[in-house]
């Protein structure tokens, strides 16, 4: 792609022409910003006892803390995207790493749930805004073909990863230094990419748009989906049929069609509906709720089944949780070069069929059972399956996208997987807290109830996982996801041996 070329859609600026050395250098800033707000949906799940504990949290309000951050991350990132394109990738990159840094701080200095989730709330906005801006510049600084895809292979291996190694990062710090600190790490290395962004990452934003955005658009989707959450998770203590939970889900519904309604009125809406005739890209985001749902899901299930049953501390289930990400590292080469001959769709369905497959054995999980006895097996085989479900997910959701709707299709694809995390936390927990309150009601011993509810809740994960594997072979086009990968299917050797 020459200079040239690129000037006819966007307004390049400060290194656009930079060599493929500086392209990498810029790639790595952006890769940190990703990390991180990928990393901290997951980092805060093994400290979350001891920080109810500390701030005297009441055992309902601690999902609030993972689901916050997601709920805002998700329904904010179409609006990022938008923002991005119009007011400048770079620009708007800066100014989410600023909001997410400074949320980050007050995360930490929080001495009350009242303040920390909505500091949370906060840092998901931040990242709502860093991650559309992040991705879009990737697309605009590498040309579609074998380094394009490659580039995408590590973001989609870094993404298979950041959750679990979140989770690690968060029993290392919770133990050793405080659970504050697992938000004052983002402190200094927001505050790096801030120094570096404007050195060695180009700017870029469309030049024929009139700058139009969708506030309410943002606003009725992100409300629908808190309330649908909120109805989900204080059903089980208020009651299913209860006017209350009855009136906060006719809510939430009531505002998701307004979402629908307000994006088929208004001149420049978060999701232009035609952007699903591209079918592989509808597909794609599918699957990525579908992969959302399950996997957030059971990081969050999974964790506290190993401090509440088995008594793990931060740090050990922190550290349980490396069968997941050193498999999902180990196997994000062999993905990323299958996904370059060929075989995406295949690739994807396999990875979901292995998320979901790993998260159904961990349903044989028992009262006193051990990490080689009950824990190691379904752990690998989930994160085999997130290195070889998020690359292709990745790829497809952008495959055929025109570059000036990279903001949006980019935002999408987070979107989907940020709420689906969010919901399937929601769904899990409910689940779990319901049956194991039922069984202690009968007399159940405290042990058996709460194994027996994460047991459920890990039938509900796997089931979810599962049901991405005939939503790929439905909706993904094989021919479209051949256009996306055509340039690396010729040279099957790049990715692998950097992811």
């Amino acid at each position: 792609m020459s200079s040239h070329q690129v000037s006819d859609a966007i307004t390049d600026q400060e290194g656009q022409g930079s060599n493929q050395v500086h392209r990498w250098r810029a790639f790595a800033v952006l890769a940190v910003s990703f990390f991180m707000t990928v990393a901290d949906l997951a980092i805060v799940n093994v400290a979350l006892p001891t920080i109810g504990r500390k701030l005297h949290m009441p055992e309902s309000s601690l999902q609030w803390v993972v689901t916050g951050y997601a709920l805002t991350f998700g329904g904010f990132l179409l609006l990022g995207g938008r923002a991005a394109d119009l007011l400048g990738r770079r620009r708007m990159l800066m100014a989410g790493l600023f909001v997410f840094t400074a949320a980050s701080l007050g995360c930490g200095l929080a001495t009350a749930d009242s303040f920390l989730i909505p500091m949370r709330c906060v840092q998901g906005l931040g990242a709502a805004i860093v991650l559309p801006a992040a991705l879009s510049i990737v697309m605009n600084m590498f040309p579609e073909g074998a380094e394009r895809n490659k580039a995408l292979g590590v973001w989609g291996a870094i993404g298979a990863s950041g959750a679990t190694v979140g989770v690690l990062a968060g029993g290392l710090l919770t133990r050793y230094a405080g659970w504050q600190y697992i938000f004052f790490l983002n402190v200094p290395i927001g505050a790096a990419a801030l120094l570096l962004a404007p050195r060695i990452v180009p700017d870029s934003r469309l030049t024929t748009a009139r700058r139009r955005y969708d506030p309410f658009g943002a606003v009725t989707v992100t409300g629908g989906l808190s309330l649908l959450v909120y109805a989900i998770s204080t059903a089980p203590q208020a009651g299913w049929g209860t006017a209350r939970t009855v009136a906060l889900l006719a809510t939430s519904v009531a505002l998701l069609a307004a979402f629908v309604v307000i994006e088929t009125r208004v001149e420049a809406p978060l999701i232009p509906l035609r952007i699903f005739r591209l079918k592989t890209l509808a597909g794609a985001n599918a699957v990525s709720l579908l992969l959302g749902g399950s996997f957030f899901a059971f990081i969050f299930i999974g964790t506290l089944y190993m401090q509440q049953v088995l008594g793990y501390s931060a740090l050990k289930a922190g550290l349980a949780w490396l069968a997941t990400s050193l498999t999902s590292v180990a196997f994000a080469g062999l993905s990323q070069a299958l996904v370059t001959r060929g075989l995406a769709r295949l690739v994807m369905a396999a990875g979901m069929a292995m998320i979901g497959g790993g998260i159904l054995w961990a349903t044989q999980v028992t009262v006193h059972g051990t990490f080689w006895a009950s824990l190691a097996g379904p752990w690998a085989i989930v994160g085999v399956g997130t290195a070889f479900a998020f690359i292709p997910v990745s790829i497809a959701a952008l495959a055929g996208v025109a570059e000036h709707e990279a903001g949006l299709a980019s935002g999408l694809l987070n979107t989907t997987q940020q709420l689906g995390g969010a919901i399937g936390v929601a769904v899990a927990s409910t689940i779990a807290a319901t049956h194991a309150t039922t069984l202690l009601h009968q007399g159940v011993a405290p042990a058996a109830a709460l194994t027996s509810g994460f047991q459920w809740a890990f039938w509900a994960c796997g089931a979810i996982g599962l049901a991405a594997v005939p939503v790929t072979y439905l909706l993904i086009r094989r021919h479209e996801l051949a256009i996306a990968v055509a340039s690396a299917s010729a040279k099957p050797q790049p990715a692998s041996a950097d992811v």
